[in-house]
């Protein structure tokens, strides 16, 4: 089964490859590895929805890698991985800005009735399916805490 989004994928490698672009292919080979390990190791099927979150969980991990080389005094590496991130996050949609977090954050809260700390994951639940893809997750968790407490 191929997707809309795995198959730009594989010939975003090919023309990477072809004009030399070291980072680029080095970083969708590592997308297509990540594709792969959840296709055969995990039994998942390949939708779109399932290569959105391998993106996802890639892009956390190099902001996390960015903030520990940015802590630990190294800016070459952490350039890198900023690098990274920037090729990664053109493959999942449209981010949502600031301003549409905090909106989004509010109709949730009304929505759900959440009233303070306690219905945090009420409100999460509620603003997953939305953001998914298009926010930092932690981001939003942080800006849900805040409108909650």
């Amino acid at each position: 089964m191929s997707t809309d989004l795995k198959t730009r994928i594989t010939e975003d490698v090919k023309t990477a490859m072809k004009a030399g672009d070291k980072l680029r292919l080095s970083v969708l080979r590592m997308l297509t590895a990540e594709m792969k390990q959840r296709e055969v190791v995990d039994s998942i099927a390949l939708t779109d929805a399932v290569v959105t979150a391998s993106i996802e969980k890639m892009v956390k991990q190099r902001r996390d890698s960015e903030k520990q080389y940015l802590d630990g005094g190294r800016p070459e590496l952490a350039a890198k991985e900023a690098d990274e991130i920037q090729i990664l996050l053109a493959y999942l949609p449209q981010q949502l800005s600031e301003a549409e977090l905090v909106a989004l954050v509010a109709q949730a809260v009304a929505e759900t009735g959440a009233a303070g700390g306690k219905d945090m994951g009420k409100v999460m639940a509620w603003i997953k399916p939305k953001a998914q893809g298009r926010a930092d997750m932690g981001k939003l968790s942080a800006l849900i805490k805040q409108k909650l407490g």
